[in-house]
């Protein structure tokens, strides 16, 4: 009567599946974020100011390779 009637065993489970799950969003989140501001800064200067298309195009590609340079994935020892 003592005994639990769960059948869970603290550190008995295997979490790769939302590991893998949890490293997915925080890639998604982190590539789509700077998908949108890449969009964004093309828009607000081809849009808000004189500068026009290349300038607008200019800044986003300069943008999009800077995220790209400091966003990519670092190589490393792996914290499993």
């Amino acid at each position: 009567m003592a005994e639990s009637a769960s059948d869970y065993h603290r550190g008995e489970m295997d979490v790769h599946a939302q590991q893998d799950t949890f490293t997915g969003f925080v890639k998604m989140t982190k590539w789509g974020s700077l998908a949108i501001a890449t969009s964004v800064l093309f828009f607000v200067v081809l849009f808000c100011t004189p500068a026009g298309f290349i300038a607008a195009a200019i800044s986003a590609i300069v943008l999009g390779g800077l995220g790209i340079v400091f966003l990519r994935e670092k190589s490393g020892p792996a914290h499993h």
